[in-house]
């Protein structure tokens, strides 16, 4: 079959980085950008078979296309079509509009909620020529207030952009997912919301630590949060990093309403949609952007002033790193942690004392972080050949010539619910201000059994 003879033929071109040809290369760059192959961190090497042709038969499936798994005729032109950035797996990363190829604009979560427009385009209206901005623009604010993509090809939200319509209007898919997410207009409440008058709180002043440059220097915390997003934190700001760059740098505290900025730690559990964040002798919790009932408190039976933390989706525990040692944290039962601090190069063998962070990422691998290097660990969390790496160019997407960064040979870019607590203690959590100097594991904070 054409398809077998042309994955034989991908495969080891890609496998040994050999140049692929022009269409077939193109097909691969598509399903990467667009969520059907997972990319890895530092090259494109491990696509088995298998993994190609399940991304293209869900590639046609999504697409409305006969599931074939081959590169046909039908696909290819569907590649070809101007498009929505957002990948199609309806993930909330960072959202771009495509047109052949090129990034028109792109939009962030309704936490972040900025939209940027690429200044280069021939933004117009009222006129087939160039790119129609109020159509661009309408359909990144629906991604802004939460939007995904429609399946209706007539839609705003539609993944393929289809120019310009004089008498666009919205579809009853764009009109029902708003609703869903914000509710249906209600006469009544709005004329009595419009007639209440908000009082005005003064801002509280507050004393900002410089905006840092995410290209020099070392990070407080990184972070693979809800819905895949990778948080980088410094000072008192934080910003997303994404394979196609970086996002806008946002106050800490503007995202989780709370939060102080220059954190010790930061760690987002899958296995219990938490978010927990270290500072000091204290813990924040928050499920997405909001706080839990009674956070921050305070912790004993593991060290204050943390330099790190992480969520092993292997055993799914939480690690926590100061100095020379970790503790081991089940977040959902009781813990002993009579027999830690024990060693991090016991279990992680290769990597730093007194990492600044650390983190389980997307690709399966750990990744430690400290001064401006990083080191990769492989599933027997042992750290990988050709370790530690320059953190700026390869995650920040920075020139390898940026003043306080220095490039390795052969680098590639890689590249957020209230709980009722009723059961055993496991991370327990203090309020009184005992023992500055420790973090209270006792019982005036249970969190539910499994």
């Amino acid at each position: 079959m054409w398809w077998q003879l042309w994955l034989g033929f991908l495969l080891p071109m890609t496998v040994s980085g050999r140049a692929l040809g022009p269409a077939e290369e193109s097909a691969v760059d598509y399903l990467l950008q667009y969520g059907y192959l997972q990319k890895p961190l530092e090259g494109r090497d491990n696509f088995r078979p298998e993994d190609v042709t399940e991304a293209l038969r869900a590639f046609q499936e999504a697409s409305e296309l006969p599931v074939s798994g081959q590169l046909d005729d039908a696909t290819r032109a569907r590649m070809r079509l101007p498009r929505c950035g957002l990948e199609d797996p309806f993930n909330q990363k960072t959202l771009k509009y495509l047109l052949l190829g090129r990034v028109l604009a792109h939009a962030d979560i309704p936490e972040l909620g900025s939209v940027h427009f690429d200044e280069d385009e021939l933004w117009t209206e009222g006129t087939y020529r160039g790119v129609n901005l109020r159509i661009i623009a309408a359909h990144e604010l629906g991604h802004a207030l939460g939007l995904g993509h429609s399946r209706y090809t007539q839609a705003l939200m539609a993944p393929v952009y289809a120019g310009y319509r004089p008498y666009f209007e919205l579809h009853s898919d764009d009109v029902a997912g708003i609703q869903a997410l914000y509710g249906k207009k209600n006469p009544e409440t709005r004329d009595e919301e419009e007639e209440m008058e908000v009082p005005t709180v003064p801002p509280v002043p507050r004393e900002l630590s410089p905006m840092p440059s995410p290209c020099s220097g070392e990070l407080d915390a990184m972070m693979l949060g809800p819905h895949g997003k990778t948080y980088a934190f410094k000072g008192d700001y934080v910003w997303t990093v994404t394979d196609s760059g970086l996002g806008p740098l946002f106050l800490v505290s503007d995202l989780w309403n709370g939060l102080p900025g220059k954190l010790d730690a930061a760690v987002y559990s899958p296995r219990t949609q938490w978010i927990h964040f270290f500072k000091g002798d204290k813990v924040w919790r928050y499920i997405n952007f909001k706080m839990s009932p009674g956070f921050p408190t305070k912790l004993n039976k593991v060290e204050p002033n943390l330099d790190a933390a992480l969520y092993w989706p292997v055993n799914q525990k939480v690690f926590l790193f100061k100095g020379s040692g970790y503790w081991q944290w089940d977040e959902l039962a009781p813990n002993d942690f009579s027999r830690y601090p024990k060693p991090i190069k016991e279990l992680f063998t290769g990597v730093p004392n007194q990492p600044s962070a650390a983190m389980s990422w997307r690709d399966g691998r750990v990744y430690f972080f400290k001064g401006v290097k990083y080191w990769r660990l492989n599933r027997q969390l042992r750290v990988e050949k050709g370790y530690p790496r320059n953190t700026a160019h390869n995650w920040m997407h920075c020139h390898p010539h940026t003043p306080g960064t220095t490039s390795s040979a052969g680098d590639t870019t890689p590249l957020a619910m209230d709980t009722s607590t009723n059961a055993d203690t496991v991370l327990d959590v203090t309020s009184s201000a005992t023992d500055s100097t420790m973090l209270s594991l006792l019982a005036n904070v249970t969190f539910p059994e499994a």
